[in-house]
């Protein structure tokens, strides 16, 4: 859940604030003078950020999932055991 807080207020709950982004990921918007002015979220959370620009970056790789998400939806599967004997006969 994403929330607003004025840098005032932020000052004394800072400690429940960080209990609440890390052990609830909830998420806050820190204002001052009523102006949005920075983002308080886990150091879990924005790595997950990170490393969803980082795919979303790769066009290769994007390329590749929007090609397994049409076969997926056609149901052009394999199962787990095909895909572990595959590897063994070395294909």
């Amino acid at each position: 859940m994403i929330q607003t807080i004025s840098l005032k207020k932020l000052r004394p709950q800072l400690p429940g604030l960080i209990n609440a982004v890390s052990q609830r990921w909830d998420r806050f918007i820190l204002t001052k003078r009523g102006e949005p002015k920075a983002i308080l979220l886990s150091t879990e959370d924005y790595e997950g950020l990170l490393e969803t620009l980082d795919i979303l970056e790769d066009k290769a790789g994007m390329k590749r999932l929007k090609r397994a998400k049409s076969q997926l939806a056609k149901g052009q599967t394999r199962s787990l055991e095909d895909i572990r004997n595959s590897l063994k006969r070395g294909l």
